[in-house]
């Protein structure tokens, strides 16, 4: 294995240097794995007691429990009815004037409390102390009288050395205003938080309680409601990722909270921050992965999750059987089906898609209302251009209490480019008036899509004027990041299954023996043979490899529990894995490679150490039998090796959408080729570029401060949908915006009554792009069909009619939504008892409108609006389907 940069999976025993802290367990994680693995965790940890002695599995988790537990604490978050009085009226009973004031507590001078928005680590509360029985736990907020005005937690920072603590409070929880403002803090022990919380979730009884809590008055503690802004929070809901962010002027509340304590930065964009891999206590990110997990739905009524990198940490915990969701943008038009969940303690569930992309947004909103203090209720949300009616109507749809942007909303494709544009304006680095032309290639987690822009910037005399004419050239919905993870899992899988069968990484595991084709003569290979022959070799590996190390866990859903877990946590396991090593490849190899390429590096430094296997455990197959693999495999990848097995994949999806160009000579006519995206990070994307746009200007460089960070071309498509929205609102700019559609030649139609084929829509080459046709205003469904050049049937798709949803509305009303496709001699020949339904494209040409109207006691009633797309352009590859 050549090449200076290598890869090795870390083990904490002998690396300690590189681990941040120590693993956990909590009782209900332990309780989950066999007698077997709980041995294997006091080998690793070094628990002499565990291993050396013969103990049964109780005496197992006790010792463990006892070195490395995760304590678990009762803090009050949710409201329970009822529980606030409770408290109240024991707290009451236990007041006491002159209670103790603690100095070994220190608080801030200042506090303020949002209704409505919760209070955590990024508030920097922050309470010191040395006092030995502090601990995490409730924290009473009261007034001078003993009146309760408040429940907060006091959580410890596991991000900072020392014994640091913060203030914590759900968002739901009750907050009072008294008249009386002489507010403190009132510290409880354990046993007395522990009273209170049982108190406020509990309906029996309780003993009374000598409390002797220590109350700290606060300088200044100030309630305030929070106040609903008019600013846009931007979301690009991504496949792998999603980030959000908004620009936030003086005004965008009356009065902003810009304290010592505030993250907001005035008159700037703000990014929303998420708990990065390490979880809360850790550093916060820009960027949350699209991942749900489901955390407890023994209610089914009322389905907790955790979202992000707390739903991914849970995912590769030998023995979790907690429903792990990834891929969910892939929803979009299948949106409200029904999911089958089930949480780590056994419960299952039913909840609808609809219901848990609405919690994952509202989680995403809710963080940024944290952050921000304020309540946001405008939206804006980038979606590929072909599939931005149907993203703009699911969330319509599952988010009714807000206003989702459709007016002035961006396709992710044309924000990048709106981006690039005001980068040009800020500079000034535009001719005035010349018409210039882009590429832009977006490689996000499971898309890939080409753009091409005409633009033209004059500088007029109040604003700048913008002519944009945009063309969606090709786009390819079965490759993006995705798809580089799941390369680097198979070739992973191989080399670990070999390992595990020999006990050393055997040969034939090599990547030049996997792709025996030589790295210059690869783009030559595609190019006659196709890129599936590249990979035949390492396809056939990693069908073998399923017979010792299976990941592929929907094949054992027929099998055992114990069975299906172990394949299950293989696959997450490996997953994270290879996620990783992406993530440091792109690291290494990204913009700064040539920094490393005049230097002669210590191999030391050039190792990559993946400090997420912190867990490593695996389920081997040995002669038909499962067995448990704890110890990390000594095995080294190197950037080499990622390079050969990522080449052709993306260069082939670079000569299919350039190809075209190329051969024609248009290539020549773009003065900006722009690469966006996190997958684009890597050489491997400019080197395939170059067999097509040699000496061109390609721009994707990455700031070198940022590369620990989230990478400027994750944050290109939002931070241009923020600028343009923020540049429109005051009035810098006038756009004039033309999307430029490829006529597709599709028909649609429907059956009559009679049997008769009712062409609607004939040809979007035509002029006739609109039709209706009558049903009785009791039919529950109405069929359209999808024909394409020859009268083949591509699609059907079936409206669904509910009258509880039609509204009465005189046509004048009507004729303001859709006075241009929904003429009144059609909706005046509506009889009572008929439903008329309006066939029309509109100003999209991806796909048709259906809307109906239906005529009751002589009155209109305007039924929903759907939209059908002309092809269902969304990725079939899921690779969280349990195939792989």
């Amino acid at each position: 294995m050549n090449g200076p940069y290598t890869y090795r999976l870390l083990d904490p025993l002998t690396d300690r240097k590189s681990i941040r802290f120590t693993a956990k367990y909590t009782r209900a994680e332990l309780e989950q794995m066999t007698t077997f693995q709980l041995r294997g965790i006091c080998d690793k940890e070094r628990l002499v007691e565990g291993f050396a002695n013969r103990l049964a599995r109780e005496e197992l988790i006790r010792v463990i429990l006892r070195f490395r537990s995760a304590e678990e604490h009762l803090l009050i978050t949710r409201p329970n009815p009822g529980g606030f009085e409770r408290m109240e009226s024991a707290l009451q009973r236990n007041w006491n004037d002159r209670r103790q004031e603690s100095s070994g507590i220190r608080v801030p001078a200042k506090i303020t409390l949002y209704q409505g928005v919760r209070t955590g680590r990024m508030d920097n509360y922050r309470i010191e102390s040395d006092l030995p029985w502090l601990s995490s736990s409730n924290v009473l907020l009261v007034n001078a009288t003993g009146e309760l005005c408040g429940v907060l937690n006091l959580v410890k920072d596991e991000g900072r050395a020392g014994v640091y603590y913060y203030l914590s409070r759900h968002r739901d929880a009750e907050l009072r205003e008294t008249s009386n403002h002489s507010y403190s803090l009132l510290f409880l022990r354990r046993q007395e938080s522990e009273y209170f919380y049982n108190l406020y979730y509990g309906d029996k009884p309780m003993l009374p309680l000598k409390l002797q809590g220590h109350r700290v008055p606060v300088a200044e503690l100030i309630i305030r409601g929070t106040e609903t802004t008019d600013a846009v929070l931007a979301i690009d809901f991504g496949t792998s990722n999603t980030t959000a962010g908004a620009y936030l002027d003086s005004s965008y509340v009356t009065a902003p909270d810009t304290g010592m304590s505030s993250t907001v930065r005035l008159n700037a964009i703000n990014y929303v921050s998420f708990p990065g891999p390490e979880g809360a206590e850790g550093d916060w990110i820009e960027v949350l992965p699209t991942a749900i997990r489901v955390a407890d739905c023994s209610n089914p009524e009322h389905i907790l999750y955790v979202f992000g990198e707390d739903a991914l940490r849970g995912s590769d915990v030998a023995g979790s059987r907690a429903t792990v969701l990834r891929g969910i943008k892939r929803w979009v038009n299948d949106y409200k089906r029904i999911e089958e969940l089930m949480d780590s303690e056994g419960n299952t569930a039913t909840a609808s898609r609809s219901d848990i992309l609405a919690a994952f947004i509202r989680y995403v909103i809710a963080t940024a209302e944290q952050q921000f203090k304020c309540r946001f209720r405008n939206l804006h949300f980038s979606a590929p251009v072909k599939l931005q009616p149907q993203f703009i109507e699911m969330f319509s749809d599952i988010l009714p209490d807000y206003q989702i942007e459709a007016e002035d909303a961006l396709d992710e494709g044309l924000a990048v480019l709106y981006n690039t544009l005001a980068d040009q304006m800020e500079r000034g680095t535009f001719a005035d008036g010349e018409e210039y032309q882009a590429l832009v290639i977006d490689c996000g987690g499971g898309t890939t899509d080409l753009s091409s822009c005409r633009f033209r910037i004059e500088d007029g005399r109040i604003a700048y004027k913008l002519d944009i004419h945009t063309t969606y050239e090709n786009g390819d919905t079965n490759f993006g990041g995705n798809n580089l993870t799941y390369r680097i899992m198979q070739f992973m899988k191989i080399v670990f299954s070999g390992y595990y069968a020999a006990e050393t990484r055997l040969p034939d595991t090599d990547i030049d023996a996997l792709i025996g084709i030589p790295s210059g003569d690869l783009y030559r290979h595609v190019d006659e043979f196709g890129v599936d022959a590249v990979y035949a070799g390492l396809e056939e590996r990693y069908r073998e490899a399923e017979a010792i190390l299976p990941t592929a866990f929907k094949r054992y859903e027929h099998a055992t529990r114990d069975e299906y877990q172990r394949v299950l946590s293989n696959f997450h396991l490996l997953w994270s894995a290879a996620e990783s090593m992406k993530k440091e490849f792109f690291l290494r190899t990204g913009i700064l490679r040539s920094r490393f390429e005049s230097e002669q590096v210590l191999s030391a430094e050039s190792d990559l150490n993946i400090a997420v296997m912190d867990r490593w455990l695996v389920s081997v197959i040995e002669n038909g039998r499962f067995r448990d693999e704890y110890g990390l495999p000594d095995v080294v990848f190197n950037i080499r090796e990622i390079q050969q097995l990522l080449k052709a994949d993306i260069y082939n999806i670079v000569r299919k959408f350039l190809d075209e160009f190329y051969l024609e000579g248009r290539l020549q006519d773009y003065s900006i080729i722009k690469l966006t995206g996190q997958s684009c990070r890597i050489d491997v994307f400019r080197e395939a570029l170059k067999e097509f746009v040699p000496g061109r200007s390609i721009e994707f460089r990455q700031k070198a401060e940022d590369l620990s960070r989230v990478p400027e071309l994750k944050m290109a498509c939002l931070r241009g949908a923020i600028r343009y929205l923020n540049a429109k609102k005051m009035g810098t700019i006038e756009p004039v915006i033309t999307n430029h559609i490829p006529a597709i030649p599709y028909t649609v139609s429907a059956w009559t009554h009679t049997g008769r084929e009712k062409e609607l829509i004939a040809s979007l080459e035509s002029n006739r792009v609109r039709g209706s046709i009558s049903r009785p205003s009791h039919a529950a469904e109405v069929e359209f069909f999808l024909t394409a050049d020859g009268g083949k049937l591509r699609q059907r798709h079936v409206y669904r009619s509910r009258p509880e949803a039609f509204e009465p509305m005189p046509y004048e009303e009507i004729a303001v939504l859709y006075g241009r496709d929904i003429p009144q001699d059609d909706t005046d020949s509506i009889r009572n008892g008929e439903t008329k339904y309006f066939v029309f494209v509109g100003d999209s040409r991806w796909g048709f409108y259906v809307v109906p109207i239906t005529r009751r006691d002589e009155l209109l009633h305007l039924g929903p609006k759907r939209f059908f797309a002309f092809e269902n352009d969304l990725s079939e590859l899921d690779f969280f389907d349990g195939t792989k």
